[in-house]
């Protein structure tokens, strides 16, 4: 019994399709190459395209449901320009090569070296060198060649890690103060009067996300030293303790809503006594051995105190090309689009106009420190109260169907929801009575509503805790995020597919993610094309390894009812083991990489075809059963149809010889190499030289191997029992008559399904069209986009 049972494994173990391990593999790797070799993926400006970190994740760019990303340098070019600035209250506006005083005194006489604002020519000269002191650009500098002859100018060029000091630094030079570099600790900086200052550098306390700001400790030719700081305004007003602070921030908050970036700029001057204290503080910390970064921390913490506000800089960062274009596209697609940026709320909230990702008639909801401080003056349970208050806004109300849920175009009200960091941390808190859960539930319930989100003010482990947060839901979602520096890595680890801009703040976003593109532009072709593209392959892939395998084994399980449970093999040993090596494999490999059911321009003009395949349309369980039925109905047909037929020898022996089993599992075989791959050419919509190549030629390389395996006596053989059975098979009428039904039969069924399954004609679907651009014309305030269409994918070709 155990021998039989061993045997039936041994004859039965091709059911289990390990060979699709390896083509799905050999799928996923080549298949990657096409999203690297794509052109319109490629930037000139930096001379590169897309890259793919890991081939693994294909098919997942088809069921994107959440598309986190970031602001600046994302969204934006990172490209930055300095705009205007606010010195001790006053605005000064540069403008050409003149320095403007909008709130103040006009610049006249002069160029700009000789102007002196409503500030004073103290206070603007120490605000210009915050500037050129308070920062890590350094300088390199461009000999201008010719020849061997070495010209008289020079070139310099200001770098940095960070795009904001490079346009600071050179929005000083514009203003009378030029940083000349550093050597030995010296810096240089040039005043309006042309004179070189040399200051000493003491300390840097760099900066990093969660401070958001950064400071320097220097000394000038006199002995006096001073810290100058800058960074965001939360960061800095609350360590500040003199200087015009009311119109410092209005000043602040209207450069915010016109979309700009602004930091705040303060200082205080110190003692020797209180430098050497600083000094050997931040020693200490920086020579521990255990909990370094919490004691710089907390070092950095007491020495940035007591401030006194000098004014705050506004720099513009543009949108990238196309950004709106791609966000409208993805929302069409029925994605969910958040932005999670570390800036300014009034900051990120135009760049989200700009970007349609709000638009006019959207209703938008805050959740910030400003409405839960609200609360609190009304002695309310402030957090519980306000998502109690926007969860019967935005959940309950009866407007609000499940269609909001997939973005659909009618005149139900969008919402839109602004959240703070400091909101976030307040709802993430862990309480004693356990009451964070029942908060991060309500928040993902109102997220879930709402047709935007934008959470700005948001550190970096703050980003990754929102994607978790969405990733862990029970409808777990597969999520995607997109970032261009270090602070976007642990977001981009965090979610399903991790994707990378190749932007000015280095490569550690897109040396630590699945996929590397120039431009936030090239995500909506990786997405709507690509990857709506690899689902439809990968998924026909593998069911279709699972139909073909399961019509290979059926009639061997059949034949054991008709061959006295003896394990005999209804194949030839050689015939079980090319199956799925050389007779049907690199048909499907092929399919998988070359198929196109839609044309890619049709996927990029229609986004809305995205939603075909959403919630992992084709690998649910009626697809799964349509092949299932399918490779049952053919298993059944290869074997009783060829077996009734076998029944009258006289129809197989026209000279009078007497056909043996190995005919008849030859014929069955024939059977169902023919129609495994005649059904890939059913399925097979997007022809080019390549398929025709594998699959007319894997059939002729049965037949002309099957003459070959047959026609030769093998001396390494004991047994020859396939010597000339297939040439003695066709020499049949009746068997050529045999294998033609046999096929022809097998693959009605799906013709007929293919036929039922033709939509509306042309004229009604070009009817349906009109009408519903029509409709959302006016319904939507947002661009027109195609709305979705009603198609199976046997016409979506």
């Amino acid at each position: 019994m155990f021998t039989d049972f061993l045997s039936y494994m041994v004859l039965f173990n091709f059911i289990i399709p390990v060979s699709m391990y390896v083509t799905v593999e050999m799928q996923k790797f080549l298949g990657s190459y096409f999203i690297t070799w794509d052109k319109d993926m490629y930037d000139d400006h930096l001379g590169e395209g897309a890259l793919v970190n890991t081939s693994d994740l294909n098919e997942e760019l088809g069921q994107i449901e959440y598309v986190f990303t970031d602001k600046t340098g994302t969204l934006t070019e990172n490209n930055m320009e300095f705009i205007e600035c606010c010195i001790d209250g006053f605005k000064y506006k540069h403008v050409g090569v003149e320095l403007s005083v909008v709130d103040g005194l006009s610049s006249t006489d002069g160029p700009h070296r000789r102007i002196c604002g409503m500030a004073g020519k103290e206070k603007e000269e120490l605000f210009f060198r915050a500037l050129c002191l308070c920062h890590t650009v350094q300088i390199k500098v461009e000999d201008k060649v010719d020849g061997l002859v070495k010209q008289q100018g020079t070139q310099c060029t200001y770098i940095s890690s960070s795009p904001d000091e490079v346009a600071l630094v050179q929005g000083a030079k514009t203003l009378g103060f030029t940083f000349q570099g550093m050597k030995k600790n010296l810096m240089k900086v040039q005043n309006r009067d042309e004179e070189v200052e040399m200051y000493e550098l003491l300390q840097i306390l760099s900066f990093d996300p969660v401070r958001r700001r950064m400071s320097v400790i220097v000394k000038d030719h006199s002995g006096r030293i001073f810290l100058f700081c800058k960074g965001a305004d939360s960061s800095v007003f609350p360590r500040v303790n003199a200087g015009k602070q009311e119109e410092i921030k209005l000043h602040v908050e209207h450069c915010a809503v016109d979309g700009l970036r602004t930091l705040c700029v303060a200082y205080k001057e110190l003692t020797q006594n209180e430098y050497d204290q600083i000094s050997a503080q931040l020693h200490a910390a920086q020579m521990a051995l255990k909990d370094r970064d919490e004691k710089l921390a907390e070092a950095y913490d007491d020495i940035e105190n007591g401030l006194h506000l000098i004014g705050a800089t506004a720099v513009e960062d543009k949108l990238q090309d196309q950004a709106a274009e791609t966000i409208e596209a993805l929302h069409s697609a029925g994605m969910n689009v958040w932005v999670l940026t570390g800036d300014k709320m009034e900051t990120a909230k135009a760049t989200c106009f700009a970007c349609r990702l709000f638009h006019t008639n959207m209703k938008l909801l805050e959740l910030t420190t400003k409405n839960i401080e609200t609360y609190r003056a009304r002695g309310a349970e402030k957090i519980h109260e306000l998502l109690l208050e926007l969860h019967k806004v935005v959940v309950q109300d009866k407007r609000c169907s499940s269609a909001s849920l997939l973005r659909s175009w009618s005149v139900t009200q969008e919402y839109g929801l602004i959240i703070d960091g400091a909101a976030l941390s307040l709802i993430l808190k862990p309480t004693q009575d356990g009451g964070t859960s029942n908060y991060k539930n309500l928040l993902l319930q109102i997220c879930q509503r709402c047709t935007a989100v934008l959470c700005c003010r948001m550190a970096p482990l703050q980003k990754a805790q929102i994607v978790k947060l969405v990733k862990n839901t029970k409808e777990h979602p597969i999520t995607l995020a997109i970032g261009d520096g270090a602070n976007d890595v642990s977001m981009v680890l965090e979610a399903h597919v991790g994707i990378g801009l190749k932007g000015k703040e280095g490569r550690q976003a897109a040396r630590n993610s699945d996929y590397a593109i120039p431009k936030f532009k090239h995500l909506r072709k990786l997405l709507l094309t690509h990857g709506h593209l690899y689902y439809i392959r990968i998924s026909h892939l593998v069911q279709y390894f699972f139909y073909k395998n399961l019509c290979f084994i059926l009639p061997q399980f059949l034949y054991q009812f008709f061959c006295g449970f003896s394990q005999q093999p209804l194949y030839d040993a050689t015939y079980l083991t090319l199956y799925n090596i050389s007779f049907t494999s690199l048909p499907i490999l092929l399919y998988g990489l070359l198929e196109q059911h839609i044309n890619i321009e049709i996927l990029k003009k229609d986004p809305s075809l995205y939603r075909n395949i959403a919630n992992n349309a084709l690998l649910q369980w009626k697809p799964f059963l349509y092949w299932t039925i399918l490779g049952l109905f053919n298993g059944l047909v290869f074997f009783f149809g060829a077996y009734f037929l076998y029944d009258n020898t006289s129809l197989f022996s026209g000279n009078g010889q007497v056909y043996g089993n190995w005919t008849f599992g030859t014929i069955v075989f024939t059977v169902l190499v023919f129609t495994v791959n005649f059904k890939l050419v059913l399925d097979t919509r997007y022809w080019t030289w390549a398929n025709h190549f594998v699959i007319w030629g894997s059939l002729a390389f049965f037949v002309l191997f099957s003459f070959f395996w047959g026609g030769i006596i093998w001396p390494f053989l004991q047994q020859q029992r396939m010597h000339f059975v297939f040439a003695q098979m066709l020499t049949s009428i009746s068997a050529w008559l045999a294998i033609i039904l046999l096929i022809v039969v097998s693959l009605v069924p799906d013709i007929v399904v293919k036929l039922l399954s033709r939509p509306v004609g042309r004229r009604q679907l070009q009817r349906y069209l009109v009408y519903n651009k029509a409709a959302d014309s006016v319904t939507t305030p947002r661009s027109p986009v195609e709305p979705l269409l009603a198609r199976s994918f046997s016409i979506e070709s």
